[in-house]
C-alpha cells in the first residue's frame, strides 16, 4: 500500500523530573500558576508524528513517504530516515528555519508537560496533494501539523478522492468544531486517545455513534487500558500488551499508528491490526525516544503470538523481503 504521512516532524528534547507534578500544583492558584520544574536528565531524539508512525511502518517492511515542511538541519535527520526505508522525497526544507521541537518533561508517573515550537511546520500549507509527484496515494494520514494545513489536506484528499485517516491529537484545542467536523467527515477512520476524543466531543457535540455515522471505524487508545475500536456494527476491545519495563512513554502512541497501519496495509482485520498496534506501542515504551525501538518481522511476529492468537494470519510479514 502506497501510504503517505503528513503531519510533524520534529526534533525531541526529553526530560525527566524525580518527582510529582502533582504535588506542586495549587489548586486555588490555577489562574496565576507558575512553576519550574528543575529536571535531572535532557536528550534530544528524533521525533515528529509523522516520521514516528512511518517508522514503526519501515520495521515491518513498508515504505511510507513522508510530506512535510522541515528546517535546515534536518539533512541528518532524512539520512537516518531513508537509511529506515522512509521515502523524504515529499519533504521540502524551509530556508531560515529550524525543524519544530518538542520540548517534554516526565514525572515519577510519567505525566507529561510538553511545548511544542512550530519552526519550518508553518510553511506546511504551501505543500499540497494537487502537486503530487508520482503513484496516487492509497491512503494518507493527516496527524498534527500547521492547523490549516490539517484542514486543506483534509479537503484536498476528498477533493482528489484519496483515502485518508484523521488523526488531529494534539492539534483539537487548535482546531474549530467545524474544522474538526469537515476532517472526519471525509475519512475513512479517527485515530484519538481517549482524552482528545472528549476534546472532540465537546466541540463538535458529537457522540460515538455521531462519528461513525462518517467513518468507517473509530479508535481510541486508552494508554494502559489498551485500545478501542468501533465499528458501525461491531466494538473490538484490545488489550495492552505488558512492556518488560516502561522507560518513557512518549511516542507510543504514534507506535501504535503504525503497528496498526502495518495490518491494514496488508488487509488484516481490525482486532488484529489493534493488536499489532498494541505490541509495536510496547516496543516504543521500553525505549527512551520515539524511534530507538527496534524489531525484525521475525522478532515482531514471535512475540505477537506470545500474546495474541493470529491464526497465521501475520506469516505475510514473514515472507516479506
Amino acid at each position: 500500500m502506497n501510504i503517505v504521512l503528513t503531519g510533524s516532524v520534529a526534533f525531541d528534547y526529553l526530560m525527566t523530573f524525580p518527582g510529582y507534578f502533582r504535588d506542586h500544583i495549587l489548586p486555588d492558584r490555577l489562574d496565576s500558576i507558575s512553576l519550574s520544574f528543575l529536571v535531572d536528565t535532557m536528550v534530544r531524539q528524533r521525533g515528529g508524528v509523522a516520521p514516528n508512525i512511518a517508522y514503526a511502518l519501515a520495521l515491518l517492511g513498508e515504505r511510507p513517504h513522508l510530506m512535510a515542511t522541515v528546517g535546515e538541519d534536518f539533512g541528518e535527520y532524512r539520512l537516518w530516515l531513508e537509511s529506515v526505508g522512509i521515502d523524504t522525497s515529499a519533504t521540502r526544507i524551509i530556508k531560515g528555519e529550524f525543524t519544530a521541537s518538542f520540548f517534554v518533561n516526565t514525572d515519577l508517573s510519567n505525566n507529561q508537560i510538553a511545548s511544542f515550537y512550530i519552526g519550518a511546520m508553518a510553511h506546511a500549507t504551501e505543500l499540497s496533494f494537487h502537486n503530487w509527484q508520482g503513484e496516487k496515494p492509497d491512503l494518507v494520514v493527516i496527524s498534527p501539523n500547521a492547523p490549516e494545513a490539517m484542514k486543506s489536506y483534509a479537503v484536498e484528499c476528498q477533493e482528489l478522492s484519496i483515502h485518508y485517516i484523521y488523526d488531529p491529537s494534539q492539534q483539537i484545542l487548535r482546531l474549530e468544531g467545524e474544522d474538526l467536523r469537515g476532517g472526519i467527515q471525509g475519512a475513512v477512520a479517527l485515530f484519538v486517545n481517549a482524552y482528545e476524543f472528549g476534546l472532540i466531543q465537546n466541540k463538535t457535540s458529537w457522540s460515538i455513534e455521531d462519528v461513525l455515522k462518517q467513518v468507517k471505524f473509530l479508535v481510541i487508545t486508552l494508554g494502559e487500558k489498551g485500545s478501542t475500536i468501533y465499528t458501525k456494527t461491531a466494538q473490538y476491545q484490545v488489550p495492552m500488551v505488558t512492556p518488560h519495563q516502561i522507560t518513557d512513554p512518549t511516542g507510543g502512541g504514534d507506535a501504535f499508528r503504525g503497528g496498526f497501519l502495518a495490518g491494514y496495509s496488508r488487509g488484516l482485520d481490525l482486532p488484529t491490526c489493534g493488536q499489532m498496534g498494541a505490541l509495536a506501542a510496547t516496543y516504543c515504551l521500553e525505549q527512551k525516544g520515539t524511534q530507538n525501538y527496534t524489531y525484525t518481522s521475525e522478532q515482531f511476529v514471535a512475540r505477537f503470538r506470545e500474546n495474541f492468537d493470529d491464526q497465521g494470519k501475520l506469516d505475510v510479514f514473514m515472507k516479506r523481503k
